[in-house]
């Protein structure tokens, strides 16, 4: 098998790779996350996915190099990492009641061949009528202030939601994994 490089630095995404049992490495890319005028959610993360992917290729030229990104949207707006406590709080009163749709692109490349695999997976949360005081005692408890949404869906996130709908709930936490194991296995990987 060719060595497995992840690009990314975000240890959610390592602790998933991790679940397949396969070697890996992983190092993070330096690129530009900008979204581009008129630019849609989904064309972003795929686009974003396959940058991260190819900004490792000189360093690892003969690897199956993964590239993921996500991005969180309610209505036409999409909802970053909130980084503090006000903006998380916000953030989840505006999810009070209502879906978010978390789009994680993928991006599967083989530097040595140059055969790149991209999608992009969706994942919905259909949130509970949440009131400040809820709000205010699960920010306190959990401090999601590095992920998109306010919430951590593996841990006490959960108790936000009314309902989840899609195929792979992994890839609310970013890296779809049933997805990932599909393009995996088209390089002649084998699983397990």
């Amino acid at each position: 098998m060719q060595p497995l490089v992840l690009a990314s630095s975000s240890p959610y995404r390592r602790e998933l790779l991790s679940r397949l049992r396969l070697p890996f490495t992983w190092s993070a890319p330096a690129i530009d996350e900008s979204q581009h005028p008129n630019e849609s959610p989904e064309s972003l993360v795929r686009r974003l996915a396959e940058e991260k992917a190819r900004a490792l290729t000189k360093q690892h030229p003969s690897h199956l190099i993964i590239g993921s990104d996500q991005v969180a949207v309610l209505g036409d707006q999409i909802l970053g990492k909130p980084h503090n406590m006000s903006r998380a709080q916000a953030q989840l009163e505006a999810a009070s009641g209502a879906s978010v749709t978390f789009l994680t692109g993928l991006c599967l490349l083989n530097s040595a061949s140059n055969h790149q695999q991209t999608d992009c997976v969706a994942f919905t949360v259909h949130f509970r009528q949440l009131d400040a005081e809820r709000i205010r005692r699960y920010l306190e408890a959990e401090q999601p202030f590095d992920c998109a949404g306010s919430f951590k869906a593996e841990g006490l996130g959960v108790s936000l939601f009314r309902a989840t709908e899609g195929s792979d709930a992994t890839s609310l936490i970013g890296l779809p994994l049933i997805r990932l194991v599909d393009m995996l296995t088209n390089e002649g990987v084998q699983i397990p």
